[in-house]
């Protein structure tokens, strides 16, 4: 049985105390690449598009390191509108992901890094803009057995927030918790100030009965719950995803959501111009809800 990482818990070293072969990384990168590739982006511009209810982040994996691929979905992000790509928590791959955003210009798209170890994340997250506490789906993919309990999630966030305490941090509330657990523990790492954003899931225990747009809707049901349970208990932002695709991102929008997070709905395109085409789609749908719920003159926030 899968079990989250603890043992590094009580490690000590701040994330900016880098081990020395991130700082070798950083080094080389910013000298090749001039100083905006270090600076990257900051707190403020990294949460706007959070509290514009118009957040996008386009998940490479966790635990995917074909750096080709993640290169490729990256781009997809940047030309497709999205605001955020979120990939595995490996210096090498921000690195690489940080010159393809910026190869054109300013950057616009955040660089989130995902784990679930707080030393190998925080330091991580030193090089890139944001964290991201999950998604576990790769370790219930992996062992049927798995879980994360609510106690397991406040001591990674404490370890990666006393580690990194400037960059944002979002948090992925495990499905496999009850639904008012799943509010108890958003509402405990926002009082705690150890998540700036939480993120659902629960796609992975979803069983459509139904193909086309219905079997879309009912794949993203557990995560639809989660939103409207928990974006009512906290006065932080909801990330929705799991499951999530430009037939659901505007339910989640209507649930309470402050953005999305879509993955496989990128990634099983066969061709960056079917990614690019994806986020875009997403994005074209949730400007249609914003101005649906809030008026037409308020979604120029989206282009």
């Amino acid at each position: 049985m899968l079990m989250a990482p603890s043992s590094s818990l009580h490690s000590a070293r701040r994330c900016t105390t880098l081990p020395r072969r991130h700082v070798r990384a950083r080094a080389s990168s910013s000298s090749s690449s001039g100083s905006s590739f270090g600076s990257g982006m900051d707190a403020a511009s990294v949460m706007k598009p959070f509290h514009n209810k118009s957040a996008i982040k386009v998940i490479a994996g966790l635990m995917n390191f074909d750096q080709a691929d993640v290169l490729d979905i990256a781009n997809a992000a940047r030309l497709g509108g999205a605001t955020c790509v979120d990939i595995a928590a490996d210096h090498e791959l921000v690195t690489r992901v940080r010159e393809t955003l910026t190869a054109h210009g300013k950057q616009e798209v955040a660089i989130c890094v995902s784990g679930v170890d707080p030393v190998n994340l925080a330091a991580a997250m030193e090089l890139a803009d944001m964290g991201e506490i999950g998604n576990y789906d790769w370790f219930y993919a992996s062992d049927p057995e798995f879980q994360m309990d609510a106690e397991t999630v406040l001591h990674i966030a404490h370890g990666v927030k006393s580690r990194c305490p400037s960059k944002p941090l979002s948090v992925t509330v495990p499905h496999t918790l009850p639904l008012d657990a799943q509010v108890d523990l958003a509402f405990a790492l926002q009082k705690d100030g150890l998540a700036d954003i939480i993120q659902t899931e629960g796609a992975v225990v979803s069983r459509p009965q139904r193909s086309g747009v219905v079997g879309l809707i009912e794949k993203a049901t557990p995560t639809l719950a989660a939103v409207h349970s928990i974006s009512r208990g906290v006065n932080i932002p909801v990330m929705a995803a799991s499951g999530i695709s430009d037939v659901t991102a505007p339910l989640a929008l209507a649930a309470g959501a402050s953005g999305v997070g879509i993955g496989t709905f990128i990634s099983k395109q066969n061709s960056t111009v079917g990614r690019i085409a994806a986020v875009r789609t997403v994005k074209e749908t949730m400007a249609v809800s914003f101005a649906n719920q809030h008026g037409a003159s308020q979604t120029t926030q989206y282009y």
